[in-house]
């Protein structure tokens, strides 16, 4: 029985906040808190007639110590949960130091000036957590997160050691519109406007955007065109995965979706240098994330499915091998059950399942860790509970 902070009220955190609901046994009491408290009193409304959580909300600018740091000590969670913007991660972290209560999040910091994302910044807490007794798990979403566990997980039962890793991030969901994002249209356009980059011989290689493309066919899904993109979990594994030579990302795009943003890049639309307009500074970027359809809008209208998973190729017993774990999840029944589109849902899911891996003394240890340094088979267990379930290939096909 424990007592979460959720700090976030949009798409992911509305499916965190519905798990955490789901699980009542675990989370007895949680709190919403954001800057804009409506948005956690409407989920507040949604649930507490439907379970036997306590649900309560309050307003806190994540971007305040001071003012997290107050709704902390007055509410004493056992844990906080940073479902906001990647921007705020510091800053919550602090505030869990100052309060000596554990941490975890689903993204790396990442500057709010500048489109690069790291874990130096977060890594740089580990002897500060440590000293103070606390954990903090980061990158509890999906990938990161779960591509995470399920690395951990291969080099535990199934290798001696991993080469190769292809982690391949597949959306096969239609949502109807021309252009929209399916998680916050401002970090999403800056991750994939960003050049992309994988490890190789323990370096980063660096590519153009969107330079590198290859085609896969996705179980439940089919066919996709899939571009190579910088993603955080890459620098954590290569350096928690023992044997690693290479390691990629690859997400999936439509025509639709480049041709758009080819265009919005051409005239400015995705750039975060501010600009004047009529005597104001705005940001081109934080601009069209205003009139973009909101991700938590998009469950209702959203078809097909998601296909999430890693390609492992190295040595078992002296042989060579190749191994496929991955995720199948469908946009509809996610919406069903929780009121959303899967690509929130695939975040939303981990984010609650690490949190109660920290509350049941699982993943409990004081410093900062990233999800694949933990003992992976109870979060595999769970995922498969908790709506999530993994399937696996011992023949599958690899990207060359």
């Amino acid at each position: 029985m424990s007592r979460a902070l959720i700090i976030g009220a949009g798409g992911v955190a509305s499916v965190v906040v519905a798990k955490c609901c789901q699980n009542s046994e675990v989370f007895s009491e949680i709190m919403i808190a954001s800057r804009t408290k409506a948005k956690c009193d409407a989920l507040k409304e949604k649930w507490q007639d439907k379970t036997k959580t306590v649900i309560s909300t309050a307003s806190v600018n994540a971007d305040n110590v001071p003012e997290l740091v107050a709704l902390i000590k007055e509410y004493k969670p056992d844990i906080v949960m940073n479902i906001a913007l990647p921007y705020q991660d510091l800053h919550i972290m602090d505030a869990c130091l100052e309060c000596k209560v554990d941490y975890l999040d689903t993204a790396n910091y990442e500057p709010e000036d500048t489109a690069k994302f790291e874990y130096s910044w977060q890594w740089a807490y580990r002897e500060r957590f440590e000293k103070a007794g606390i954990t903090a798990i980061l990158g509890c979403g999906f990938d990161p997160g779960v591509t995470g566990v399920f690395s951990a997980y291969a080099q535990k039962h199934e290798f001696d050691e991993i080469n190769y890793i292809d982690i391949l991030d597949c959306n096969g969901g239609d949502h109807g519109y021309p252009f929209a994002t399916n998680f916050n249209p401002e970090i999403n356009i800056r991750e994939v406007s960003a050049k992309g980059s994988y490890i190789e011989d323990g370096k980063w290689v660096e590519t153009e955007p969107m330079e590198i493309k290859r085609v896969y066919n996705f179980k439940g899904v089919g066919e996709k065109d899939m571009y190579l993109l910088h993603h955080e979990e890459l620098e954590s594994l290569a350096l928690n995965i023992k044997g690693i030579k290479r390691i990629r990302f690859f997400m999936t795009f439509g025509q639709s979706y480049l041709t758009h943003l080819k265009c919005l890049e051409n005239v400015g639309m995705t750039s975060i240098e501010p600009i004047m307009f009529e005597g104001k500074e705005i940001v081109p970027l934080q601009f069209l994330k205003a009139v973009l359809p909101d991700p938590a809008s998009l469950g209702p209208r959203t078809v097909g499915k998601t296909n999430i998973g890693c390609i492992f190729r190295g040595k078992k017993d002296g042989k060579d091998k190749n191994y496929y774990l991955y995720n199948i999840c469908d946009h509809q029944e996610c919406y069903k059950e929780v009121g959303s589109q899967a690509i929130s849902y695939t975040t939303g899911v981990p984010a609650m399942i690490g949190a109660m891996m920290v509350l049941k003394g699982e993943w409990k240890k004081p410093g900062v860790f990233n999800v694949e340094e933990m003992n992976p088979d109870p979060f595999m267990d769970a995922l498969n509970k908790w709506g999530l379930p993994w399937e696996d290939d011992r023949n599958p096909v690899l990207v060359d």
